[in-house]
């Protein structure tokens, strides 16, 4: 469902809930994990107005994250969401024309909302966009014609995270 960058936080509503989790997680490499105490993490939300504001800010864009993703596996095909993961990830990465796959195919394709096979249909049809793909490597040869297929929509993809680029 969702792929947790290093600092980041797991489970936090069922802790604040004090219910059982939802979610369960895997590392995709060698990880150091700390775990607080459920009743800690709550003693700490009720005595430090800093740390309930970072919880209820967490929780807040937890919920937002959700949301888009929600809304782009509703309203566009895998290949669309393909195309709008390798615009935003070539931002976060800065390298103009080029986006390093940070995890297995396998585990993009289920962040993405399909399956591997899927995957792989999707990067088939980007080609004519001009994405190459070799194994984690991928080439954007036609960002003008990716940008135009993926069609990004500030309402699910953050304004400042669409392509800024010089396009011409």
């Amino acid at each position: 469902m969702e792929i947790i960058a290093p600092v980041g936080i797991f489970i936090l509503a069922a802790v604040l809930n004090d219910q059982v989790y939802l979610q369960s997680a895997r590392t995709l490499e060698p990880s150091n994990i700390l775990m607080i105490p459920a009743e800690k993490v709550r003693i700490a939300m009720e005595t430090d107005q800093a740390f309930m504001r970072a919880i209820v800010m967490e929780l807040a864009a937890s919920y937002r994250r959700a949301i888009k993703d929600l809304k782009s596996q509703e309203l566009r095909t895998g290949a669309e969401r393909l195309a709008n993961w390798l615009l935003r990830t070539q931002m976060d990465q800065a390298r103009h024309g080029l986006v390093e796959i940070p995890v297995e195919k396998r585990v993009l394709a289920s962040r993405l909302g399909m399956t591997p096979e899927n995957l792989s249909c999707a990067f088939l049809t980007l080609r004519s966009y001009g994405v190459k793909a070799h194994g984690s490597r991928v080439e954007i040869a036609q960002l003008r014609a990716l940008l135009d297929f993926a069609k990004p929509d500030p309402l699910v993809e953050d304004p400042e995270n669409i392509v800024r680029f010089d396009l011409d």
